[in-house]
Order: structure tokens, then C-alpha cells, then sequence
């Protein structure tokens, strides 16, 4: 969950003003919270959600011990693959996420036959790592999804225009499932070096060999 605070600044011999944030987390929020206590000059510390509703400072703390012990610094990974002379497509992700102090990574693939070009295996790509963070039960945070694909990438940042109903489709039922979980995602742009595992994959996929795993990672 992002948060901003508001809170009203007296100006040395001046008028009050009123300060807001930028967005942040909920860990910084409450330590700039605390800093902003120090400050003589403050008052009416506010914080809010991204729908404009307030919460309490112990609400906050509730919900940093509750997430603690629920899947959350999640990071999805993303790649498709295309055939253009037999229409098949092989899709790939691999999703990162800490619980109870641990590391989990999860993988998984799938050969599907409906799509019409690279573009749109990269969205039902996205689409398939969605479901995923769905069937994990991840609710209400911030994740990042990397990609190499930039048209998908940008087009979900809504940087670049999108005019194509296929896609548009894709990216409408992206993100229907992100709000019904209350997931706020960060879509970074990443070389393909750094989107490997994704994209082994989808070739994997389209190999026919299907990949499906839930494991906890060792730490150094």
C-alpha cells in the first residue's frame, strides 16, 4: 500500500500552509511521520490511501505486522514467444515475493494456440503472471512487473497509446484483475539479459515442456 501525508506547516512570522507528499510506503510514511513530530512548527498530521480515505498511525503498524507473515516485495518477471508459421505461443513468468522473513520464487509456462503475433503473447504473457499473483493470494501492495517487451511495458504505463482492440482487450482485463486485488503495479522496462528466466520459460513452453514450481529460496 502507497500513502501520502498532509499535515499543516507554521511559517516562522508567516501564514500556516499546507504540506502534502508524494506517494510513498507505508514504512517511510511512518518514519517521516515521526520526524515531522520534532518539527515545532507542524500540526494535523494526515495520512491517506490512494483513494483518499484516512488512516491511523496504529492502523498502518496493524497492517506492516499483518503483511509480514503474507507474501509481499513482490517482483514478476515476464516474457512470450511466438511461432508465426504454426500460431502457437509460449508464455512465461516467474514471480519473487518474501514471507515470514523467507524468499519464495514461482514459475510457471503455458503453449497456447488462439494469439496472432509476438505482441500479444507478451500481453497474455502478463496476463498469465497476473492469475498467478491471484492464486497466491497477494492483495493490497505494490508490485514490480519487468518485462523486455516495451510496447506491452509502455502501454501499461499508459505512456504509449494503444489503438489496437486486441491489445486493448489484454491490458483491460490486466488491469480488472490488479484492481479487484488491490495491486498498484510498477511496470519497469528491462533488457531481455535480465528477463532470461521468463523468457527460458516460454521457449520451454514451446518445446513442450511444462514448468510448474513453488519454492522457497536459500538465502547467502
Amino acid at each position: 500500500m502507497q500513502v501520502i501525508i498532509s499535515y499543516l506547516y507554521k511559517v516562522p512570522k508567516g501564514p500556516v500552509i499546507t504540506c502534502f507528499t508524494e506517494e510513498m510506503n507505508i514504512e517511510t510514511a511512518l518514519e517521516l511521520e515521526a520526524d515531522l513530530q520534532k518539527v515545532g512548527r507542524v500540526r494535523e498530521i494526515v495520512f491517506q490511501n490512494s483513494n483518499g480515505e484516512r488512516l491511523l498511525r496504529k492502523e498502518l503498524k496493524a497492517f506492516i505486522e499483518t503483511i509480514q507473515t503474507e507474501p509481499h516485495d513482490v517482483h514478476v518477471y515476464f516474457d512470450g514467444g511466438y511461432e508465426t508459421e504454426d500460431g502457437r505461443a509460449g508464455l512465461g513468468c516467474a514471480i519473487y515475493y518474501e514471507k515470514s522473513g523467507e524468499m519464495y520464487r514461482v514459475r510457471k509456462n503455458a503453449l497456447v494456440d488462439e494469439l496472432t503475433s509476438s505482441n500479444e503473447a507478451e500481453y497474455a504473457a502478463l496476463h498469465l503472471a497476473v492469475q498467478e499473483l491471484v492464486m497466491l493470494g497477494i492483495r493490497y501492495q505494490p508490485i514490480r512487473i519487468k518485462g523486455d517487451s516495451r510496447l506491452v511495458i509502455n502501454q501499461m504505463k499508459e505512456e504509449w497509446a494503444c489503438y489496437d482492440p486486441v491489445f486493448l482487450s489484454w491490458a483491460d482485463r490486466i488491469d480488472a484483475r490488479m484492481a479487484e486485488s488491490g495491486l498498484e503495479a510498477t511496470y519497469i522496462h528491462v533488457p531481455r539479459k535480465e528477463n532470461s528466466e521468463a523468457d527460458r520459460l516460454a521457449t520451454q513452453a514451446l518445446e513442450g515442456i511444462e514448468i510448474e514450481s513453488h519454492i522457497m529460496i536459500e538465502q547467502p
